[in-house]
């Protein structure tokens, strides 16, 4: 290995283990507040570290707003809570323009004054129960990091990262985001009710004299030398194509067939439409925020298989006939990922090959 190489190597491992530590910092200290849901925040904290937003699903009570509250303290970073209601306009989340009179000149101008959408980090609350207007006004935020009022550009700060959630239970009066919107976001977290033990960790916590709270661990330059090491981390060309094999064994069609041999039994009866393209780039991209942390220098296929289910259970949509025999997108992931099968070539070709 010639001495340029060897420096690279020396530079990642070094990198690697300083982005698990950082983390595992952050951990820390989101836990002096958060009891258990270790999955949950190693989730939240791959979007993050990837740039990406992401829609959580979980029943009221389970502490989401507390969670990403925490974390945003734990980073050092600006926190805002928009509630979503039927009546919300989109104004309210990007902000409006005001007149502004000079009392000294009786000149009028106007001003913006910005919503709650200018924070680094926004809980989007109940995003399913504003109408498609208003969402499609925090979506356009999500995606060119910037609000336009009255012609003009407002860029929003960095790091900009949006956690919506859902509630499954009540479903009246709601107004899901189509499927072609929840493509945009990177994750799709479920939030399940705490174990025993940690529900009376909870209670315990809760109902005696406050504790320990949270303080800055990381800053935002941080954050973004976290992000760019995710950016750098290589991907072996053989697990990149089994990635892709994941995600194109997910679709339907003769074209797809040509490409990926026989579509599984399960994608033909019960699959409508497959992930698509931004799957597989998020796929690969959460792979990497997955090897970082948890300090490893290149992705490796049990990375893949990690990060997954998060990634793709909002992007396979079902059919009439999965929804009768009572199968799910989870359901349809979990067996292609036990199905597809690693290249048994790709295994003994060179790590050399890698794809950044």
């Amino acid at each position: 290995m010639d001495p340029q190489a060897a420096a690279d190597t020396a530079w990642t491992q070094e990198e690697a283990v300083w982005s698990a530590t950082a983390l595992q910092r952050v951990r820390a200290e989101v836990h002096k507040a958060i009891v258990g849901q270790d999955r949950v925040l190693d989730e939240i904290l791959l979007a993050l570290l990837c740039g990406g937003h992401a829609v959580v699903e979980g029943v009221p009570g389970l502490a989401k707003t507390l969670l990403i509250a925490t974390l945003a303290r734990s980073l050092g970073m600006q926190f805002s809570r928009i509630q979503f209601t039927p009546d919300l306009m989109p104004s309210d989340i990007t902000g409006t323009e005001v007149i502004e009179e000079d009392r000294a000149t009786g000149s009028r101008s106007l001003r913006f004054v910005r919503g709650p959408v200018f924070a680094n980090l926004v809980l989007a609350d109940e995003i399913n129960r504003t109408p498609p207007k208003t969402q499609a006004a925090l979506l356009e935020a999500m995606q060119e990091h910037q609000v336009t009022v009255g012609g003009t550009a407002h860029h929003l700060p960095r790091p900009f990262f949006v956690l919506a959630t859902q509630n499954p239970i009540e479903q009246e009066g709601t107004y899901p985001l189509p499927e072609a919107q929840l493509d945009r976001f990177m994750l799709n977290i479920v939030i399940g009710y705490p174990t025993e033990a940690e529900e009376l960790e909870i209670v315990q916590r809760t109902t005696g004299v406050a504790g320990a709270s949270p303080s800055p661990v990381l800053d935002a330059m941080d954050l973004e030398r976290l992000q760019r090491s995710v950016r750098s981390i290589p991907v072996p060309e053989h697990v990149a194509r089994y990635a892709l094999r994941i995600i194109r064994a997910t679709r339907t069609g003769d074209r797809v067939q040509e490409h990926v041999g026989e579509v599984p039994k399960i994608v033909k009866d019960y699959v409508a439409w497959g992930a698509g393209p931004r799957a597989s780039q998020f796929l690969i991209l959460a792979a990497k925020a997955h090897a970082l942390m948890h300090g490893q220098t290149h992705v490796q296929p049990e990375h893949l298989k990690a990060v997954a289910m998060p990634v793709l259970r909002h992007r396979i949509v079902t059919n009439f006939n999965a929804e009768a025999d009572g199968v799910n997108s989870e359901r349809i992931v979990s067996t292609l990922l036990e199905s597809t099968p690693l290249d048994p070539e790709a295994t003994r070709r060179p790590l050399d090959r890698l794809v950044s």
